[in-house]
């Protein structure tokens, strides 16, 4: 689900709980009390959209309200479907592209976005002229009485269908973050894999705090989105001919083609299979956020006609040099590095003794006082899924910050793990506090290297600390055997009682608060020790989130 359709869903949330026509401006306020930051014009473009769908219904001046179509929609849409969605999308969206590169002719794939300020558009050319986007044909289009323009772009995926298309099939694997250092790609930081997701993953990198792309245009060195796939390796030479010829034509993006079986920008690649990376195709519009321009960015959107683009700019001063050979080590994924701490977890559930996971995260030293204030005022308000364990720790270097440690919900795998049951973290989740709860975005913590709750945090999607509208908060979801059920039931239900957020244990093939267990598993949904932390980051106060960063003896921690 891409995050415009995350708006729309929300919009008809709001007008769900709406017993009279609504107006934009209502919907806006709501709107930024669960966490998007949409102003009033973006709203009414969305509603235009729902109008046109059959989903909403203009009532005159008063505003609009939800139709029957809507409250199916809303019913309908299940995000334990969207996590398999996504990369059935992509795959989709690769069949349908049939582009004739010799004759420049047929379907492309395309990214539509709108822009809510026309000198937007000199922001995208500049980039599309350092070569930091896949083509610089695009299709502009006034949509909006306020000026709104929407641009439609080549996605990446494009490039995939065209060797799909001349039998070289592609297994699209990750999107994320790629480090440039003197105009040289170096590595990926970041990746979440476009399998068992329900964001996309390059939308999960498009905030201002997660890219810099224009540094890489003015300094050189900075953080740009790409994405990375794998073609068998006999393919290659072919694959490398059409990239050249894909180039004269105006259609690149490629930052790296592999050897086979080459690690290759932190990646490895199996025996037998290439990689090969591409700029994101949304690279533009990240420079445009880093500005704090106001741009609704969808991604991969729909099939179009390549004639109905033409190029904005020519691509004359490239950026990117060749890729800096030097064998990195492979990126490590968040289960990898963190299984090392659940198995080291020892918390004695009856004496409420023994080291926990704890995440840390990091504020001045004056603002403490008010950071404290808010946890505990969140804790009263939601006792039942905040967790009140915190322990206060020092900065490794910084004597002006102090760490705030809250408990991982990791701890409690590694719990079940050390009592001999089985658990497996399978989601970070963003959990709406409706009547049954359900989650509304899931990311698979064995396909990213980033905590997934830390992404929902960066994209202030939460609403931990509101009082207005429903709340959303984070969560995660394991599977256990379901043989070992009565002996978890048991440990769990005192972990509850003891304070830790466990909200629901699940049955087989129970559908959990909108997530689905493995066949002979049940699951858990359990509270993330990050929502104390993210009502601070709610309320303004800069605060450094990190997550899974340490172990720490529970009895050590302090109360709220």
């Amino acid at each position: 689900m891409s995050e415009s359709e995350h708006r729309m869903i929300e919009i008809l949330r709001i007008l769900s709980a709406q017993d009279k026509p609504t107006g934009s401006k209502l919907i806006a306020d709501e709107l930024k009390n669960k966490g998007f930051n949409l102003g009033e014009r973006a709203v009414r473009y969305h509603m235009q959209i729902l109008d046109e769908k059959g989903y909403t219904e203009r009532m005159g001046y008063s505003g609009r309200q939800i139709t029957d179509l809507g409250r199916e929609k809303l019913e309908k849409g299940l995000i334990y479907d969207q996590v398999d969605f996504i990369h059935s999308k992509f795959e989709e969206m690769i069949y349908l592209a049939d582009f004739d590169y010799m004759a420049q002719s047929g379907n492309v794939v395309v990214n539509r976005s709108i822009i809510y300020n026309e000198e937007s558009i000199n922001i995208m050319k500049e980039i599309i002229e350092t070569g930091l986007s896949v083509s610089p044909y695009v299709n502009l289009n006034k949509v909006g009485s306020k000026g709104e323009i929407e641009v439609t772009t080549l996605c990446g995926t494009t490039i995939d269908g065209i060797l799909l298309n001349e039998g070289i099939p592609t297994q699209l694997k990750y999107g994320g973050l790629l480090k440039i250092e003197d105009n040289h790609p170096t590595k990926f930081t970041e990746l979440i894999s476009y399998k068992k997701t329900s964001v996309t993953p390059l939308d999960a990198f498009s905030n201002t705090n997660q890219t810099s792309v224009l540094d890489v245009i003015t300094k050189g060195s900075g953080i740009i989105p790409a994405n990375f796939r794998l073609i068998p390796a006999i393919g290659r030479q072919k694959a490398v001919d059409i990239i050249n010829q894909l180039n004269k034509i105006g259609i690149g993006g490629i930052i790296n083609i592999s050897n086979e079986g080459e690690n290759t920008l932190g990646i490895p690649v199996p025996e037998g299979m290439v990689g090969i990376s591409i700029v994101g195709g949304i690279t533009p519009f990240c420079a445009i956020k880093e500005l704090g321009e106001e741009i609704d960015i969808k991604i991969a959107e729909e099939i179009t006609d390549f004639k109905t683009l033409s190029p904005i700019t020519n691509v004359n001063k490239p950026t990117l040099k060749p890729v800096n050979q030097k064998i990195h080590p492979h990126i490590p994924f968040l289960l990898s590095k963190s299984w090392n701490l659940i198995q080291q977890v020892n918390f004695n559930v009856e004496k409420r003794k023994g080291d926990i996971i704890a995440n840390v995260s990091y504020i001045k030293k004056d603002e403490l006082d008010n950071a404290i204030a808010i946890m505990e005022e969140t804790y009263n308000s939601n006792p039942k899924y905040i967790n009140p364990y915190y322990k206060l720790v020092d900065h490794p270097t910084d004597d002006s910050k102090v760490g705030i440690a809250t408990i991982c919900s990791l701890s409690i795998d590694g719990l079940l793990i050390n009592n001999g049951i089985m658990s497996n973290p399978i989601y970070g989740g963003l959990l709406e506090l409706t009547e049954p709860p359900l989650f509304i975005d899931l990311i698979s913590y064995n396909g990213t290297t980033i905590d997934p709750h830390k992404i929902f945090l960066s994209k202030n999607m939460t609403s931990i600390s509101s009082n207005i509208g429903t709340k959303k908060i984070l969560a995660s979801f394991k599977e256990v055997p379901y043989i070992a059920r009565d002996y978890a039931v048991y440990l769990l239900e005192i972990l509850k009682n003891t304070g830790f957020s466990i909200y629901k244990i699940g049955k087989p093939r129970e559908v959990t608060y909108n997530a689905k267990a493995d066949n002979y598993n049940f699951g858990v949904v359990a509270g993330s020790g990050l929502n104390a932390i993210g009502a601070i980051k709610e309320k303004g106060i800069d605060i450094e989130v990190k997550a899974i960063e340490k172990l720490i003896p529970f009895e050590e921690m302090d109360r709220l």
